[in-house]
Parts: structure tokens; C-alpha cells; sequence
């Protein structure tokens, strides 16, 4: 049974905790009088939910209802008293935006994302990717990269050996010893076309327009000035000028009506292209090696086979036609689809497990999508699952399910206390060796989906609905052997100066696994780490030191989507920003996305 202790005060102070699991899942979010002693002095430093709730504690099992049991603490001050003691203890010399600061570190991570939006970057800087002006080989814990100070992006991407990066407008930004022995530091190259996402392969990027247009550009900066160019036309005239860049267009040949590109995915060698009709595409994207695991998904098609024309044409993975594809992802060798009815169809190399279902020597890829049977994985717990989403890298898989509770064969429904309840589960599946299962154990190969149970079955109770909710992963990062999960607890950015000081701002979890050789984890240790762990806050906790707080220990935080003026004190222009991580090829970033 998971036992949740969690306390709600009126201006946004949270507490919950799993206690007593190798896989606890512990959050603190803001608290009103955390450092505070009580009025006789006898209190403990920090309070505890089962006290602050005045001896309540919320019980929630999986496939269980939701019960309260009184704890076996004695008493403290209720919630209301405890705000009084604060007000008295509390300086009244401060700011109503400075004693928020001082109550919370969360709100203070969330006024600092908005005041100085960038980029932090960790791990592997052999390839000048993490601090492009620094020759040190790792970057053990979160760093700023003053290119992007200031800047909002709307997409990243990390390789050990290069970065790549989308402005707000649009435009491609490159670095690292890849793109430049000479000049690793950040630079624009592709302009002008209104770029929204990118990729990366071995020795390309990938990138989607915001028409539908999929371009094709060489890593290498001496590659993307040599060779034929294509030409720019005006659309208000009839001349034509040459492009800086030399790029490719993954262009399908038989696209409808109003059909275009919506999303990629790309692995080592492959990319996957996913049409507004849910049709998906796959073409080679790595100009090294043509795939040969299966991971495009077209039966027999190697090298040797393939039709006339370019290289890299895309060709539409016709055995998934009859489905509508919302999702796709892609790790280093395979592939993953989710269609509409959340089905789940995987295909490439599965020489780890990674395809989701046990490992055949004789067969090491599959080389045309097949469907992965969730409902195995919860025969006889009556519940249904269905797919929510999807990640790769390397050589994992993840998935997100949303379990709902029915009513069994030989269950009457009206006795069914929990019916229709949601549970939210993540599942992996892949290499594990490295710890990048977030299982908490060190496999070689898996034999099927394995149950994150630190990110699996956990509920928290929604103001707003006035309900307990599960909470749900809202984004899912795999890198080559480590991985990232935003949760989508709730949370608070309407905090102003016309609230109460007490009232406080607070960013979503976020939890890193898996291999650490290189730091890439933001922990500041070399140890893999197989379960799902916090780190401190990007600026190392200085925000806490300079409050006062040094003996406290923070953790990091999302700050979610939100429209502010961003710039000191808020006296910049208005735009739509959230935080996101990105994980890489031993490298981590966290940036402020448009």
C-alpha cells in the first residue's frame, strides 16, 4: 500500500510523501512555515504533512479507494495557527515578492526562469556542447551558456560531439566540435524558414518547418558551404537567390489534399515522418550508414534494394495505413507509432529488448510494425490500459498508460467502489545495464515492459476540482542511456503582487535515471543511478543560500507554461513561456521554451 501524507493551506503550501519504499517518490513543495519553530519551541524544524493536516493521512493503494486514517502523532497548531505564528515571527521589512522568496524556493526558481530566460546545459563537453566556451571535458552539474542568455528557443537537441538549437524565430543554431574544430561556440546557419522542430542523426539534422517542409542539413559547417545550393525564391517576384546552406528536402511523393508533415523522429540512421492524416513516413537521415535494422519499417528494403532515386526518399510505412498514427518516436535503431485508439506499434532492432517483448537471437529486428499487447500487462487487475504516449532513445522504449478500473467478468459494477478510476502508469522496456530502465535494476535485456513504479500509480489532491487526480507524466526525454520525466502536478504561477506574500509559485517534478559516466545526470556524481531521482535547482541552490536557507536541501523544478514579461522585475515584452529538458547523447539541457 502507498501511503500519501499531504497538507493543502489556503495560498498554495503542498506537502506530500510516499515513505518507507526503496522507489519513495518524496515531494515538498512550498511550505508556509517550514523553518519556523512553534510557539513553545518544541516543534521540529520542518513539520510533518501527517501534523501540519492535524493527525490526517490520505491512503491510496492501486485498485483500492481512497481512505483517510487518523495518524498516531500528537496534535500540533492547526494550519490557521500556524499562518499566525508565521505572521508574527515573519520580517516586515520585506517586499511582498522578497518574503515570498524567503518562503519558498520554488517560487524563487520560478521568478528567476522568467526573469533570465536560457539555457543550462551538463555532461559530456568533450565536443564543446555543454560549455562551448570552456575546455573542461564534463560539466558536473547545470551550467548557463551565455549565447542563449535572454533567449527563448523552440527546440533543442544534444549529441556529445554537437547541439543544435530552433530561435523563437525560427531560425537554426549550431555548435560544437562537429559543426567547427575552429569555432565550437554557437552560431546561426539555415534562416529564414520558419523552423519549429529538429532532430539529429550520426552526421545530419533534421528539421520541420512550420509549412510541412522537412529539411535535411550536414552536421559539419565546412559540408553545408561546399557542394550545389539550392535556390531561395521571393514570393513577390520572379528572382531567386542562392542559399547560404546546403540542405535537402525529405519530400513524400504522394501526400493528399491539404496533407503535410506535422512531426519527426530520428535515429542514427532513420527518420520518421508523421502526416496530418496520421500517415507515417520513413526515410534515411544519416549519410554514413543506410539503415539496416528494420527500423524504417519497409520489408526488405536494404541498400541493395532500394528503388531509384535519392538516397534518402521518404517511403510511407504502408502496414500501418489503415491506422491513424498521432505519435511517433525513435531511438537509435528502432521505431515506435501510437495511433488513435492508443495501439502501440514497434519495429527495428530489438537486440535489447527494447521493441518491448523478449529477445530472439535467431531474429534481432523486425522489419515491419507490429503491435505490443498492453493488455497482458494488467490481465486480471481489472483495469483497461490505453496508451497515452511515447518515448525512445538509445536502446529503451517508454511508455505512458492510462489505466482505467472496470468491472470484471464476475463483478457485480454497482458494487465497485473505485469504478472508472484512472491510474497512471509508466512503463520501459530496452538495455538497462546503465540503469536507464528506471526500474531499479541493472538488466542487460528486457523481456517485456517493466513498471516504473516510482512514476506509476501516484494521485494528489486537485483544489480546483475539489478530487484526487493521478498524476500523469506531461513529457518523457530519453537520451542514449538516461532519461528525464516532467510531472504534471499541479501547479501555481499566479502569484502577483496584489496576492497575499504567503501566496506562492511552484514548478512541476522533474525526476533524472540512468547513466551517469559522463554527469549528465546533474546529480555532480559519476554514479549511475537506476531509479528516478531529483537534483538541486539550476543556480546550485544559491537563491537558497542567499536567503538564508544553506542547511536546506532543494530540488529543481519545471516551471510550466505560462504568458509573463519576461526581464527584470517583469518590464519586458509579453510572451507565452515554459521550461523544458532535453536529454542527449550524454548531455542535458534545460531551456526556456517559446
Amino acid at each position: 500500500m502507498t501511503i500519501v501524507r499531504r497538507i493543502a493551506l489556503r495560498h498554495g503550501s503542498l506537502l506530500y510523501r510516499y515513505p518507507n519504499s526503496t522507489n519513495s517518490l518524496i515531494r515538498q513543495w512550498p511550505r508556509l512555515a517550514s523553518t519556523k519553530t512553534g510557539s513553545n519551541g518544541a516543534q521540529s524544524k520542518r513539520w510533518s504533512a501527517g501534523k501540519l493536516l492535524g493527525g490526517m493521512l490520505v491512503a491510496l493503494a492501486a485498485g483500492s479507494a481512497v481512505a483517510l486514517y487518523p495518524a498516531l502523532t500528537k496534535s500540533p497548531p492547526k494550519p490557521q495557527q500556524a499562518v499566525i505564528e508565521y505572521e508574527k515571527t515573519r520580517p516586515t521589512s520585506h517586499s511582498k515578492e522578497e518574503n515570498r522568496d524567503i518562503i519558498s524556493s520554488q517560487h524563487l526558481q520560478v521568478k528567476k526562469s522568467w526573469e533570465n530566460p536560457g539555457v543550462y546545459a551538463w555532461g559530456s563537453n568533450s565536443g564543446r556542447v555543454a560549455a562551448p566556451d570552456s575546455t573542461d571535458t564534463v560539466v558536473k552539474t547545470p551550467r548557463r551558456i551565455p549565447y542563449f542568455d535572454g533567449m527563448l528557443l523552440r527546440d533543442i537537441k544534444l549529441d556529445r560531439d554537437f547541439g543544435v538549437a530552433i530561435t523563437e524565430n525560427g531560425n537554426l543554431v549550431q555548435w560544437g566540435t562537429a559543426f567547427s574544430k575552429a569555432n565550437p561556440t554557437p552560431a546561426e546557419t539555415l534562416k529564414g524558414k520558419d523552423l519549429v522542430k529538429v532532430e539529429i542523426s550520426r552526421d545530419r539534422i533534421i528539421a520541420l518547418g512550420k509549412n510541412g517542409t522537412v529539411y535535411s542539413i550536414p552536421v559539419a559547417g565546412a559540408d553545408q558551404t561546399s557542394g550545389k545550393k539550392s535556390h531561395q525564391t521571393s514570393w513577390f517576384s520572379f528572382w531567386s537567390s542562392p542559399e547560404t546552406v546546403n540542405y535537402r528536402q525529405l519530400k513524400p511523393k504522394n501526400l493528399g489534399w491539404g496533407e503535410s508533415i506535422i512531426d519527426i523522429a530520428s535515429g542514427l540512421e532513420h527518420a520518421l515522418l508523421l502526416t496530418s492524416k496520421g500517415r507515417v513516413f520513413s526515410a534515411a537521415s544519416s549519410t554514413s550508414d543506410f539503415p539496416s535494422k528494420g527500423q524504417m519499417g519497409i520489408p526488405g528494403l536494404t541498400w541493395a534494394t532500394r528503388p531509384a532515386g535519392p538516397y534518402d526518399e521518404p517511403h510511407e510505412i504502408i502496414s500501418l495505413k489503415d491506422f491513424k498514427i498521432r505519435k511517433i518516436a525513435a531511438g537509435d535503431y528502432h521505431s515506435l507509432a501510437l495511433d488513435n485508439n492508443g495501439y502501440v506499434f514497434v519495429f527495428g532492432d530489438n537486440t535489447s529488448g527494447q521493441l518491448g517483448f523478449e529477445v530472439e537471437p535467431e531474429f534481432p529486428f523486425i522489419d515491419a510494425p507490429i503491435p505490443l499487447p498492453f493488455n497482458k500487462l494488467y490481465s486480471g487487475s481489472g483495469k483497461q490500459p490505453r496508451v497515452t504516449s511515447i518515448a525512445a532513445g538509445g536502446a529503451n522504449s517508454f511508455f505512458t498508460i492510462d489505466a482505467k478500473r472496470v468491472a470484471g467478468s464476475k463483478e457485480d459494477a454497482d458494487s465497485v467502489r473505485d469504478l472508472g478510476r484512472i491510474t497512471a502508469d509508466t512503463w520501459a522496456c530496452g538495455s538497462g545495464i546503465h540503469g536507464s530502465l528506471g526500474t531499479g535494476k541493472w538488466t542487460h535485456v528486457s523481456l517485456g515492459p517493466s513498471k516504473i513504479k516510482s512514476l506509476s500509480g501516484l494521485f494528489e489532491w486537485d483544489e480546483k476540482t475539489d478530487s484526487v487526480v493521478p498524476i500523469r507524466l506531461a513529457r518523457l526525454s530519453a537520451g542514449s542511456n538516461h532519461a528525464a520525466a516532467v510531472m504534471e502536478n499541479v501547479t501555481s504561477v499566479n502569484a502577483s503582487n496584489t496576492s497575499s506574500p504567503s501566496h506562492t509559485n511552484w514548478g512541476a517534478d522533474v525526476l533524472f535515471w540512468g547513466g551517469n559516466e559522463h554527469y549528465q545526470l546533474g546529480t555532480g556524481k559519476r554514479n549511475n543511478t537506476p531509479l528516478p531521482t531529483y537534483i538541486e535547482p539550476l543556480d546550485g541552490g544559491e537563491g537558497d543560500a542567499e536567503k538564508g536557507r544553506q542547511g536546506e536541501h532543494h530540488r529543481f523544478q519545471i516551471t510550466p507554461r505560462t504568458t509573463v514579461k519576461i526581464g527584470e522585475g517583469g518590464s519586458g515584452r509579453k510572451v507565452s513561456i515554459e521550461q523544458r529538458v532535453e536529454c542527449g547523447r550524454f548531455v542535458t539541457a534545460v531551456y526556456s521554451g517559446a
